[in-house]
């Protein structure tokens, strides 16, 4: 079965697009599989306000926050090819509302991409705001779709991804909820090794991604920054 979707939500697409090679351990190791949802959301008449797409901008890790070695990466032309997944049923049941925005679209959000050490290496940073419920059902359904299957391909613009999903024990910095995964792409012979980790503290959604080194390094800072209060 094919369903077209839209990954953009966790970054997946620019990804598969540019298969920059940030790992090539592709010995599938095994990895302890779980998620931690310790705080589920509350009544959401007591959250606060959503933050707005320019607050959360100024919660990003910039430069000077990352240390020597980091630029930002050019932002890329948006990319308008239809990416479909083959051999995956959690992900086409998601199909119908990533491709059409849905409650994977979060109308509040920033983001930030950076290359390291002049290497193919990188990190990016998305920080969204809603309400408690609405980001812990959207990125909790995409993590579950994409956990859902150990391995399935996507096809972008033609090119054809072979790609292996692996569930990461949750981060436990903070945040109210959190998950993580491991993503191999195959493409062309090569492979690329992706980390993604999201973790939810309140009305406020953060998730880094990238080659799983850095994504360790600055998970914690990220949080600590996207959480500031003043």
């Amino acid at each position: 079965m094919r369903v077209r979707v839209a990954t953009t939500a966790l970054g997946i697409t620019a990804a598969l697009l540019a298969v920059p090679a940030c790992s090539t351990d592709t010995t599938g190791s095994e990895h302890q599989t779980s998620s931690s949802r310790m705080g589920k959301p509350t009544d959401a008449a007591q959250e606060p306000a959503a933050l707005s797409s320019a607050a959360l901008e100024s919660r990003l890790l910039d430069p000077r926050d990352l240390g020597s070695g980091y630029l930002p990466k050019p932002e890329r032309p948006a990319q308008h090819e239809d990416v479909t997944v083959i051999g995956c049923p959690a992900l086409s049941e998601l199909g119908g509302d990533a491709a059409t925005g849905g409650t994977l679209a979060f109308p509040r959000k920033a983001k930030a991409d950076f290359t390291y050490g002049g290497s193919s290496s990188e990190i990016s940073e998305e920080l969204y705001s809603d309400s408690a419920k609405e980001l812990s059902d959207g990125i909790g359904r995409i993590f579950d779709a994409m956990t859902g299957c150990p391995a399935y391909q996507i096809v972008s613009g033609g090119t054809p991804v072979d790609v292996t999903s692996q569930k990461l024990p949750a981060p436990t910095v903070g945040g109210d909820e959190q998950w993580s995964l491991l993503l191999t792409f195959i493409a062309g012979g090569r492979s690329t090794v992706v980390k993604q980790t999201a973790i939810r503290d309140g009305n406020l959604l953060l998730v880094v991604s990238g080659s799983p080194a850095l994504v360790d390094r600055h998970l914690d800072k990220a949080l600590a920054k996207a959480t500031q209060t003043s």
